[in-house]
C-alpha cells in the first residue's frame, strides 16, 4: 500500500522503503491488479497483454478472484498503477464497495481505476465516477486487445503524471521543512550533515554521500564537512586527498563549473552564493536521478544556497551580538550567558571579577580615541595572557572587562600584579592602574545579571573608596545599594508629587544684628510623615541623573521666594542657593540660573550660589568661567563647608568668591579648649583673601560672641533662627520688623 502524501519522506536518518520517490526510482515496471470472479477474465487479459511494454517499461499483473483477495493485495502491494475492476462479483455492490476501499482506507489516491462489467445495467452513475476518481468505465465485450491496450496507456499516463505532482509536492514540501531544521543546526558541520540527509530523502535513497566545503570564506582549499555511510572516514580530509578518483572527479567538476552534475556514479550538488561560501555534494545514488527530480534537486540546491548565505549573515550578527569586535573578546551578553551556564553547572568553587581600568576616560581624551583602543586590546591581551585559556574573559563595558572561573585562577591579587607591569603601545610605556570588584560565586547563585550586578556594587565601592585595589561584593553591600535603589525609587515619587520642599534660614550680620540674607535648604517628608536628612538623599540625586531637574526646582522656588519677599517688603539682601558639581558640570547651569532669574524677575544681586570644595574635581580653566559668568550678572559665590573638602590657597586665589563659610563642625568646637583655632585661621584667611566669612551652626550666644572676637562677619544656626517654612518665615520676618532686633 502507498503511503500518505505526508510520509513520502523522511526528514531524519532514512526514507521509507514504500516512498513514492524511491518507488519510482526502484520500480521499472507497471504494476495492475486484475480484480475478477471469472477466471476467464484472467487469462483473456494477460493473453492480449503480455510482452507490452508502456513508456518503456514491461507490465506485471496481480490477481485477485474476490474482493477479500483484493484488499489483502492493495495493502500488501505498494506502487500500484491500475486496478481493472469487475463492477459485480459476489454481490452487486462488491465493485464499488472495493472502489470506495481504494481510495479511502487504503489511500491509494494515485493508483488508477478502470471498471469493467459483463452487464451493462450495473453501470455507476456519474457521480460516483467522479468521487472516487474512476478513470474509465468499460463493458467486457468492448474490451477487444486494442482499446484494452489503449485504456491501459491512458490510466498509466495518468497515474505517473499524477506520480511526479505529488513528487514535485512531496519533495517542495520537505525542502521547505529542512529549511527549518537546518536554521535551527548549531554549526557548519551539523548544517552540512543535515544535506545529506535531507538530499537522501529526496532522491529515495540511503544517505551515503559526503559534502565538501570552504575551510575559509572566499578560499580554494575544500575538506569534507560531512559524511556518511561508506563515506564517514574521509571526514575532514582535503577534497584532493579523497581515494575515490571518480568521486573526487565529480566534485571538482562540480565546484569548478558551478553546477550540478549527473552520473551513473553518483549526482554531484552545487550549494553556494554568489562573492560567498559554497559546497560540493556527494550522493551516492544507483542510477541517474530523473528530470523530475534533476528539477528538484535544482530548487533544492537554490534553497539551501540561499540558507547558507541566511547562516553566514546569522554568524555575523550572532558575532555582532556576542562578541567585541574590537578587543577580540566575548561581549557582555556572551558573559551573562555563561555566567548561567556555570550556574547550570554549579557555580560553587567559582568567583566573577570585574576589572576597570582607572582614569580611561582621561587617557582618552589626552592621548586620543586611537590610543584609547590601542590601550583596550593590550589590557584584554595582557589580562588573557595572566590567566589559564579555560576561564572566560569577556569585555563588559567602555573600560571593564569580566573574568570567570575557578577561585584560585581568578584570583584579584595577580589580576591587581598583572596590571602594574606598563603596557607597551607605539612605544610608549603606559603605566596602568586597575581597579576589581570581586564576588565568590554560592551554591544557590540564581542568575547570572544578579552576579554581574553584585560585582559591578562591589566595583563601584571600590571606584569610591579604594581606587587602584579591589572589593569583595558582601551581603551588607548588597543591603546597601538595594537600600540606595529603594531610596531613588521614593525620592523620584516625591519629587513628582511634590512632597519635597523648601525650607529657609537667615543669615545675619553679627556685629549689627542686621538681616542679611536667607539660606535656601531642600526638605523631604515622606508619605507616613517620616523627614529623611538631605545628606542621605542628595548623594543619591547627583548619582543617578535627578539632579539637574532638582536643582533647577530649588533655584527656580528660591527665586520665586525671594521674589514675594521683595514685593512684601520683608526681604534682605539676597537668598543663598546650594549647588551641587552635577549641576555645575551641565554646560547649561548657567541658562538655568538666568531662567530662574528671569522667571521670578531678580537681579542678579540678590542671588548667592553656595559651592563646595568638591568643585576642585572639575578642570579649573572650566570652573573659572562658568563662575566668572555668574558673577558677571552680579551673583555673589560662597564657599560652604570650608576646610571639609579639597580646599588649598590657589584654588581660592584663582576662583572668583565673595564668601567663605565656617562649617559648623568648626564652629561647635569654639567652646572647647584649643577649639577655636581651626576658625580663627579660616576668619583670618578669609579676611586676608579679602572675602567675607559667614559661620554655621551658631547654637548659643558664647559662640556668637567668640566669632565676634575673632572678626568672623556674618552668622547663621538655631540661636538666631531655625530653618522655616513660608508662613513660618513670613511671620518670622513680620515680628523682626514690627518688634526689638533680635539679640
Amino acid at each position: 500500500m502507498a503511503e500518505s502524501s505526508d510520509e513520502l519522506f523522511a526528514f531524519e536518518d532514512e526514507a521509507p522503503a514504500d516512498g513514492m520517490a524511491g518507488v519510482r526510482r526502484a520500480a521499472r515496471e507497471w504494476k495492475v491488479l486484475v480484480v475478477d470472479d471469472d477466471a476467464d477474465v484472467h487469462q483473456a487479459t494477460l493473453f492480449a497483454l503480455q510482452d507490452v511494454q508502456v513508456f518503456g517499461r514491461s507490465i506485471s499483473f496481480l490477481h485477485a478472484h474476490n474482493a477479500a483477495e483484493a484488499r489483502r493485495c492493495l495493502l500488501d502491494t505498494p506502487d500500484l498503477a491500475l486496478v481493472l475492476l469487475d463492477v459485480v462479483m459476489e454481490t452487486e455492490n462488491a465493485g464499488l464497495e472495493l472502489v470506495d476501499f481504494i481510495r479511502n482506507e487504503a489511500g491509494l489516491t494515485a493508483t488508477r481505476i478502470v471498471l469493467r462489467t459483463g452487464q451493462p445495467g450495473y453501470a455507476p452513475e456519474h457521480e460516483t465516477i467522479l468521487r472516487y476518481d474512476i478513470n474509465d468505465y468499460k463493458t467486457k465485450s468492448e474490451l477487444t486487445r486494442h482499446k484494452l491496450l489503449t485504456t491501459l496507456t491512458t490510466a498509466i499516463r495518468s497515474y505517473e503524471q499524477i506520480c511526479a505532482i505529488e513528487a514535485h509536492r512531496s519533495g517542495l514540501e520537505l525542502i521547505v521543512r529542512s529549511s527549518a531544521d537546518f536554521m535551527e543546526e548549531g554549526g557548519l558541520h551539523t548544517f552540512a550533515q543535515g544535506v545529506i540527509t535531507q538530499l537522501a530523502a529526496l532522491l529515495g535513497t540511503q544517505p551515503e554521500g559526503l559534502v565538501c566545503a570552504q575551510v575559509e570564506r572566499g578560499g580554494r582549499e575544500y575538506r569534507v564537512l560531512a559524511a556518511a555511510g561508506q563515506f564517514s572516514a574521509l571526514i575532514d580530509r582535503p577534497l584532493d586527498t579523497l581515494p575515490d578518483a571518480d568521486v573526487r572527479a565529480l566534485l571538482e567538476r562540480s565546484l569548478q563549473r558551478h553546477e550540478n552534475v549527473f552520473s551513473p556514479a553518483g549526482v554531484a550538488l552545487y550549494v553556494g552564493y554568489r562573492n560567498g561560501s559554497d559546497m560540493a555534494v556527494f550522493i551516492d545514488t544507483q542510477q541517474t536521478p530523473e528530470s523530475t527530480d534533476r528539477s528538484l534537486l535544482d530548487v533544492f540546491c537554490f534553497n539551501i544556497g540561499n540558507l547558507l548565505r541566511n547562516r553566514h549573515l546569522m554568524q555575523r550578527l550572532h558575532e555582532f551580538a556576542f562578541y567585541d569586535q574590537l578587543v577580540g573578546l566575548p561581549n557582555r551578553a556572551s558573559f551573562v550567558d555563561a555566567l548561567d551556564r556555570q550556574i547550570a553547572a554549579g557555580a560553587e568553587g567559582h568567583a566573577l571579577a570585574l576589572v576597570d581600568i582607572d582614569d580611561f576616560s582621561a587617557t582618552n581624551d589626552v592621548m586620543g580615541h586611537r590610543f584609547g583602543d590601542l590601550l583596550l586590546s593590550a589590557v584584554a591581551q595582557r589580562l588573557r595572557e595572566s590567566l589559564p585559556l579555560h576561564t572566560v574573559l569577556a569585555r563588559i563595558g567602555s573600560d571593564i572587562f569580566g573574568v570567570l572561573g575557578p577561585k584560585a585562577e581568578v584570583n584579584p591579587d595577580a589580576l591587581m600584579a598583572a596590571a602594574r607591569v606598563p603596557l607597551n603601545i607605539e612605544g610608549i610605556a603606559h603605566k596602568l592602574s586597575i581597579t576589581c570588584g570581586y564576588v565568590q560565586l554560592q551554591s544557590d547563585a540564581s542568575a547570572g545579571v544578579d552576579l554581574l550586578k553584585d560585582a559591578s556594587i562591589a566595583l563601584k565601592r571600590a571606584k569610591k573608596d579604594h581606587k587602584g585595589h579591589y572589593v569583595t561584593f558582601s551581603a551588607h553591600l548588597g543591603a546597601e545599594a538595594r537600600a540606595r535603589a529603594l531610596m531613588l525609587a521614593e525620592l523620584r515619587a516625591a519629587f513628582e508629587t511634590e512632597r519635597l520642599y523648601l525650607v529657609y534660614q537667615p543669615q545675619v550680620d553679627l556685629s549689627t544684628h542686621e538681616l542679611i540674607g536667607l539660606e535656601a535648604l531642600i526638605r523631604w517628608r515622606t508619605e507616613d510623615g517620616r523627614f529623611v536628612p538631605p545628606d542621605q538623599f542628595i548623594p543619591v540625586a547627583e548619582r543617578s541623573g535627578l539632579m539637574a531637574p532638582l536643582g533647577q526646582w530649588v533655584m527656580t522656588s528660591a527665586c520665586m521666594m525671594m521674589r514675594d519677599l521683595l514685593d512684601l517688603g520683608l526681604a534682605p539682601r539676597r537668598i543663598a542657593v546650594n549647588v551641587s558639581v552635577v549641576q555645575l558640570q551641565d554646560p547649561a547651569f548657567t541658562d538655568h540660573v538666568a531662567q530662574a532669574l528671569t522667571v521670578s524677575g531678580l537681579e542678579g544681586r540678590h542671588l548667592e550660589l553656595e559651592i563646595t570644595e568638591s568643585v576642585a574635581v572639575l578642570p579649573t580653566a572650566y570652573l573659572e568661567t562658568t563662575l566668572a559668568g555668574l558673577r558677571a550678572q552680579a551673583i555673589a559665590i560662597a564657599i560652604d563647608d570650608f576646610g571639609t573638602g579639597y580646599s588649598s590657597l590657589s584654588y581660592l586665589e584663582r576662583l572668583p568668591l565673595d564668601r567663605i563659610k565656617i562649617d559648623r563642625t568648626f564652629v561647635r568646637q569654639i567652646t572647647e579648649a584649643k577649639g577655636p583655632r581651626i576658625a580663627e585661621m579660616v576668619t583670618q584667611l578669609g579676611r586676608k583673601l579679602g572675602l567675607k566669612v559667614l559661620a554655621e551652626g551658631i547654637e548659643d550666644a558664647s559662640v556668637w560672641a567668640a566669632l565676634v572676637a575673632m572678626g568672623c562677619h556674618d552668622g547663621q544656626g538655631y540661636h538666631i533662627a531655625r530653618p522655616m517654612d513660608k508662613e513660618q518665615l513670613l511671620a518670622w520676618l513680620r515680628q523682626r520688623r514690627d518688634g526689638p532686633a533680635a539679640e
